[in-house]
């Protein structure tokens, strides 16, 4: 499953980056105002837009401008990441190395921003490109997303695998128990 799953990250990854390449290459950056170059709407109700921002910072521009703390903290997080999905690879259930999968490919996608913005000063920032109309959140990425949801799909299974666990607790515990109570009354 590990090889599958670091194919998956490099597919994820890929995808990630040609879409920043395509927003880049056809998209004018937005500098000073949001401006949309595409409104997905279902009905009257307008979705998302597509629009064009670098960002400098992490989510919601926390540590602005920070980008070798970023650059470092980022690359500790996706090794640590990696290399846990490797030691783990013989016993890690699939639908968890599935979800670090996805939280790997989206934080190399933007890890890979931010190495560009190092070697090129006039890349600019992360690439976002994503705005909710109905809400007001900030411009995102499909890296994010996969961060997201591989963040949302791993916390998920924590909870399941402690509700599980907490189960087998209380039973072996109601077994011990029993047995106990019969030994007593014998």
């Amino acid at each position: 499953m590990l090889i599958i799953s670091l194919l998956i990250v490099l597919a994820l990854t890929g995808a990630d980056q040609l879409i920043k390449y395509l927003i880049v290459a056809n998209f004018e950056e937005c500098a000073g105002h949001l401006k949309k170059y595409y409104t997905f709407s279902i009905g009257n109700f307008d979705v998302f837009s597509i629009t064009h921002i670098r960002n400098t910072g992490a989510g919601w521009s926390i540590l602005e401008g920070q980008t070798g703390l970023l650059l470092a903290f980022t690359s500790i997080v996706m090794l640590a990441i990696l290399s846990y999905m490797i030691l783990k690879r013989k016993t890690m259930p699939k639908l968890e190395m599935l979800c670090l999968a996805f939280i790997l490919a989206g934080g190399v996608g933007n890890l890979i921003d931010r190495v560009r913005m190092l070697v090129e000063p006039d890349f600019g920032g992360v690439v976002d490109y994503i705005n909710f109309e109905f809400i007001n959140f900030p411009v995102f990425n499909f890296a994010d997303i996969c961060v997201v949801i591989g963040g949302i799909g791993f916390c998920i299974l924590c909870v399941f695998s402690e509700i599980k666990d907490t189960k087998k607790r209380k039973s072996a515990k109601s077994k011990a128990k029993n047995a106990s109570d019969g030994e007593n009354n014998a």
